[in-house]
């Protein structure tokens, strides 16, 4: 379903992507797993175009863009079918939670009113959040924020689902709340790649888990092995 060939990335003369490769399918569960400044993230953004490439191709539901130009009416295109799950939830703090997840559908989506809080309210139920749809960020823990996000995320139905380290900016307890909601995701079939540390998890959760360092790819296989 997703496939990205040579990814390159440079800031100035930090060379920090040289040439990734990596194929997902659907339903897949990636883990991408490496040591902080291995690119991963780097990498996550580029896919969602939240950071411009320098090259490299991205294959998406069988068409084939060029990383370093692509119009922005492909980027769009792209988007309406993934979504992205930031560290630090990027929640807008003076709209409840209900409203953080309709906002991206009656904007981004044009949807109605009434469908979009109807998405919402189910995609704050699959986490669930739904008792905590009138609460404000600030009324929330970290946990809670975070699976407010992932809501925000399924709501827009997406056939992959991008997770930037979705748990390090909580503590161990709240952690284990939210990979719980994320593993409890792996049974609606949609793709998903998820940059993490949480080891146990990532062996727990996903079909294959890729190490990434020094901008490569250094290993790739199955959880068991």
């Amino acid at each position: 379903m997703l496939e990205i060939k040579g990814l390159k990335k440079a800031f100035g003369s930090l060379e920090v992507l040289k040439g990734v490769d990596l194929k997902v399918n659907q339903g897949d569960v990636v883990a991408i797993l490496g040591p902080s400044g291995s690119g991963k993230t780097t990498m996550l953004r580029c896919v969602n175009f939240l950071e411009h490439a320098d090259g490299g191709s991205l294959i998406f539901d069988g068409k084939e863009y060029p990383f370093h130009n692509i119009s922005k009416k492909d980027i769009a295109a792209i988007r309406q079918k993934t979504a992205f799950v930031f560290q630090n939830y990027n929640l807008f703090l003076n709209k409840t939670a209900l409203h953080n997840v309709t906002e991206g559908l009656i904007i981004g989506r044009k949807m109605p009113k009434t469908r979009a809080e109807e998405k919402a309210r189910a995609a704050l139920e699959k986490v669930g959040m739904l008792d905590r749809a009138d609460y404000y960020p600030h009324q929330l823990s970290g946990g809670q924020c975070q699976r407010v996000a992932i809501a925000r995320a399924l709501a827009l139905n997406p056939k992959i689902l991008f997770f930037d380290e979705p748990t390090s900016a909580l503590d161990p307890e709240l952690t284990a709340e939210v990979l719980k909601v994320i593993k409890s995701l792996a049974d609606l079939h949609i793709a998903m790649v998820i940059v993490t540390h949480e080891m146990a998890f990532a062996r727990d959760i996903s079909d294959r888990v890729i190490f990434m360092a020094d901008g490569v790819i250094v290993e790739e296989g199955r959880p068991e092995e």
